[in-house]
């Protein structure tokens, strides 16, 4: 099987009467890419940063994304509100996104011993994904709003990129913490957020912070909240496709 990596550059290349039947896509850059006379017939396609900015995505014709964006809306009551734009809105959403967590958390309660753990298709387990959420709200409003110098939690799980772009993992733990304890740190972060969120006023919301990722590149306290929503939306909906996928696993 023929793999391409990161040296790999294939701009601008044509694929033509090709089977690409099977192929894998991870981390790839597909934008302005033109398909003619495809079968997509099966294809999966994640694609979490659909929704920023001017994004579009046509299929025969049509963009797609307003249609996906409000489907997902549907299956996920309050994600509508990640964008809100004022404090008391903030707290609404947050208050959806804690109703929702907490459904989840008691679905996997009820599943068979040692469902946490288990990765579909390379993914985080359940547990990883808290254990982001964890390192996601230390960056975000730990270290960006708060100006935490450093607000990690050795619990939390960075990303992939966090250190080939040179970031320091002498701060996070590499052994692998009991679901207890990754319950109670994400616990202690919910409550942080929703804690902020209860005193913040709208002329807080519009102060400049630094990216935690890129220094120089300025943020709002506002604009930091919505990374937070919507990091919890995006997990949130990895987590479920996972457990319903781990649903349909036959007993052994």
């Amino acid at each position: 099987m023929t793999s391409f990596g990161s040296s790999d550059d294939l701009r601008g290349s044509s694929f033509v009467d090709t089977s690409l039947r099977g192929a894998r896509f991870v981390g790839v850059d597909l934008s302005d890419v033109v398909m003619r006379g495809v079968d997509v017939q099966g294809a999966d396609i994640d694609a979490p940063w659909l929704f920023d900015g001017e994004s579009s995505l046509l299929v025969n014709g049509v963009d797609v994304v307003p249609l996906i964006d409000a489907e997902l809306n549907r299956r996920f009551p309050g994600r509508e509100d990640r964008r809100a734009a004022d404090p008391e809105g903030l707290r609404a959403a947050w208050r959806a996104l804690e109703r929702t967590w907490g459904a989840t958390l008691q679905r996997v309660a009820t599943m068979p011993a040692g469902t946490v753990d288990v990765s579909v298709d390379g993914e985080w387990s359940f547990a990883q994904t808290l254990r982001h959420l964890v390192m996601a709200t230390d960056a975000w409003l730990g270290r960006a709003i708060l100006e935490i110098a450093q607000p990690f939690h050795a619990i939390g799980q960075p990303h992939a990129e966090y250190e080939p772009d040179g970031h320091d993992m002498s701060v996070f733990s590499m052994a692998t913490p009991a679901y207890a304890d990754v319950l109670e740190v994400r616990a202690g972060r919910v409550a942080m957020v929703r804690d902020f969120l209860t005193t913040v006023t709208s002329n807080e919301l519009a102060s400049t912070r630094r990216n935690p990722w890129n220094p120089d590149h300025p943020e709002t306290t506002l604009s930091c909240l919505h990374v937070i929503l919507t990091e919890e939306w995006e997990h949130h909906r990895y987590a479920v496709r996972d457990l319903d996928a781990i649903d349909a696993m036959p007993v052994a």
